[in-house]
This record gives C-alpha cells, sequence and structure tokens, in this order.
C-alpha cells in the first residue's frame, strides 16, 4: 500500500518514543531511571476529578458544540482576562483536545503550501512536524545561550520574508526553561508592527509554573494593538496534571477560530464532553494545588542545579520556568543522539537528545520526577561523564 508522501516523512514523537522505550526496559526488570518525560508526576487534583464524576452523572456524555462547551469557554475568557490581561469573547476561543491538536489545528487553517513559519530553536520538537503537514516551511532561528535563548528583534527581522506567515513564541519554553521578559516581548513587537504579514503564536502551556523572580507576560498583553493577529495557546495538561485528559484551548480572531471550529467538527468533533467540566472546575476553584506542585517543582530543580555544579563535560542555564534542563554536552564530541543512547545503555538513564529540539549539542533532562528517582539520576549521569 502507497502511503501519501507526507505520511512517510512522519516522524513519531521522539520524547513519546524514549519514554516508552524507558518503560519497556522498566517492564524487562531493568533499574532505570527516567528523566525524559514531559509531564507532571502528580495525580489530577481530586476536586477535578470529583467534577469530571459529577459531570457523567449528569447526563454529559453526548455531542457537544465543536467549539467547546458555552459555560468552559467564557470561564477561559474570564480567565484570559484576569491572569493575562487579554480580552477575548467566547466567541473567540476554541476548546481542543489539547494545547497539540489546538496548535495543529490553527496550522492547518492558517497555512498554506510554502508558507514560512519562524521557530527560535530550540523549540518544542512537534512544532517542526505539525508545520510540515500544513504544507508550510519551518525558518528556524537559532538562539544563543548567552541571552538566555531569547529571540531578538534582531534576528526575527533577517528572518522574515514575503512567505513568512507565522511566528511560533514558547514561553515558559519547552526545552530551555526560558521566560521572555516584557521588555523582550515589546521588542518582538515592534518588529512585526512593520510586517503586518506575519501573525503570531504565543504557546503559554507552561504559565503557572515559573521559578524565582520569573513572571510570565502575555504578549497580547505587551501588544493589544496586534490582537487581530495573535494567537493564544494554553491548556490544562501542566500545571494542573491533566495530560491524559487531553483539554487546551485556543483564542484568537473569530474569523479564524470559526474555521478552526469547523475543522475540528470534521475531524474530532467536540472534546469529550464530561473533561470539559473537570476543566470547568480546574478555572473556578482554588489553585492551591498548583502552588503545592510547583514549589515542588522548584525543590527539584534545586537538586538539579546543584547536582550540575560538581559535573563534568556538561554546563547549562537554570531554568526560569517550566520543568527541564537543558544542559549542553558539546564537550563530550558526541551528537546528542549517540549521547543518550549511551547514557540508557551504560547508566540506565533516559534523557530527550537536543537533535529533536534542533540544538544537536544539548539533551534534555525532566525533573517532573520524585526527589530520589531525580538524584539517582543525576547521580548514574555524574558517573557516566566521569568515566568519558
Amino acid at each position: 500500500m502507497k502511503l501519501a508522501e507526507r505520511a512517510q516523512q512522519l516522524q513519531p514523537s521522539l520524547t513519546l518514543a524514549i519514554n516508552a522505550k524507558a518503560r519497556d526496559l522498566q517492564r524487562q526488570g531493568e533499574d532505570i531511571c527516567s528523566l525524559s518525560t514531559g509531564e507532571p508526576d502528580f495525580p489530577t487534583p481530586s476536586f477535578i476529578r470529583r467534577a469530571a464524576e459529577k459531570a457523567m452523572e449528569a447526563g454529559h456524555t453526548r455531542y457537544g458544540p465543536a467549539a467547546g462547551e458555552p459555560s468552559l469557554r467564557e470561564a477561559i475568557a474570564n480567565k484570559l482576562q484576569q491572569d493575562n490581561k487579554l480580552t477575548y469573547g467566547p466567541d473567540e476561543i476554541m476548546v481542543g483536545n489539547g494545547a497539540k491538536q489546538a496548535l495543529y489545528t490553527l496550522f492547518q487553517v492558517l497555512l498554506d503550501p510554502g508558507d514560512e513559519v519562524i521557530l527560535p530553536a530550540p523549540y518544542w520538537l512537534s512544532y517542526p512536524p505539525m508545520v510540515h503537514l500544513a504544507g508550510g516551511r519551518c525558518v528556524t532561528v537559532p538562539t544563543r545561550q548567552d541571552r538566555n535563548h531569547q529571540l531578538s528583534g534582531t534576528a526575527l527581522a533577517a528572518a522574515i520574508t514575503p512567505r513568512t506567515r507565522l511566528l511560533v513564541l514558547n514561553s515558559p519554553a519547552n526545552p530551555t526553561g526560558t521566560v521572555y521578559p516584557e521588555q523582550a516581548l515589546a521588542e518582538l513587537a515592534r518588529v512585526l508592527r512593520q510586517h503586518p504579514h506575519v501573525a503570531l503564536v504565543s504557546d503559554e502551556i507552561y504559565e503557572y509554573i515559573l521559578y524565582e523572580q520569573s513572571r510570565h507576560v502575555s504578549f497580547g498583553a505587551v501588544a493589544p494593538d496586534l490582537a487581530e493577529r495573535t494567537f493564544v495557546v494554553n491548556g490544562f495538561s501542566k500545571s494542573w496534571a491533566m495530560t491524559g485528559w487531553r483539554l487546551g484551548y485556543l483564542a484568537g480572531p473569530p474569523s479564524v477560530l470559526r474555521k478552526a471550529a469547523a475543522l475540528q467538527s470534521q475531524s474530532t468533533s467536540n472534546v469529550c464532553s464530561f473533561v470539559q467540566y473537570g476543566g470547568l472546575a480546574a478555572l473556578r476553584g482554588s489553585r492551591e494545588c498548583v502552588h503545592t506542585m510547583v514549589a515542588a517543582f522548584a525543590q527539584r530543580r534545586q537538586v538539579l542545579l546543584q547536582a550540575l555544579g560538581s559535573m563534568k563535560h556538561v554546563h547549562g542555564l537554570a531554568p526560569q520556568g517550566a520543568f527541564y534542563g537543558f544542559l549542553n554536552i558539546a564537550a563530550t564530541n558526541m551528537s546528542s543522539v549517540v549521547f543518550c543512547e549511551r547514557l540508557l545503555a551504560e547508566a540506565g538513564v533516559a534523557v530527550v537528545p537536543g537533535a529533536a529540539f534542533g540544538d544537536d549539542h544539548s539533551v534534555r533532562l525532566s525533573f517532573a520526577t520524585d526527589i530520589p528517582t531525580l538524584k539517582r539520576g543525576l547521580e548514574r549521569l555524574e558517573a557516566f561523564l566521569s568515566r568519558l
């Protein structure tokens, strides 16, 4: 059976593949420290689980609006206003099967073959495949560690061409932990004002996972005059430990959101009805559960930073947000894939090659795991590096 060309080029998510390999080895009895997964290791808060159960009992198990339950879209609009200083109405919001599907749908309705999408590198590894599946072309712009991996206005301006359609910005960022401050966003906004054919996608899925003095600022709050070409993507997976619930959302101009909802109606129909009531409870409930998880991540972050101080051959910035360490391994003279393969085979530690994120000189290490596992994995990593 002949596959479509786009299918032949498609590769599975490397993070999911590595996590699956680590689990397979664990099932075979191998002692594996998995520091690869990109999800909180906490259970979904009980009040969210109870809300979904009550929704099922109340009969919310049927088809619903393709764009999402009206009550949830209204709650998202209120959240965006209160937390992010963004003004959106419910008709400017679409609920999706995770933030990932929201992004995929947006690319499908905005990109024509040959349209260019600017990705600051390192980038989240699913952006390029989604762009390619929509017929677009990725233009990667490397960022510098001494600029905290932030895209500069000068670099953005140099990357824009007449075919540029989108800039995708992720803050707090996966894999680097970078958080864009207001002045950096304002610098990018000044460039975008000079190029009215370029829209911006602001991926804010890690917005509540912040450390020390870092503060999340939404691009739309810095440049409200660009609202007609700004899109916000967010969800419940990271901050409320709801990765398996597959619940996210997209906010933007209503003309685009209507087409996005139409595409969703022809692909997945609505998002699982009772799951949306879990999301509604998350937005309306106490944020104490979020603060508790972030405090735990902050402790683990300190464990990582202390361990890195004594390691040979690697270095990295202290993450300002999210729950990853992005470690430069250039001094090992190995590609990131070879490094990860050897680390798993020789030390029983699973991390993700930076090549998947557009930087083959680095690896991503997740500290979204318990402290004993994290410490054991870091000790094995240090021993592995000392033998090189």
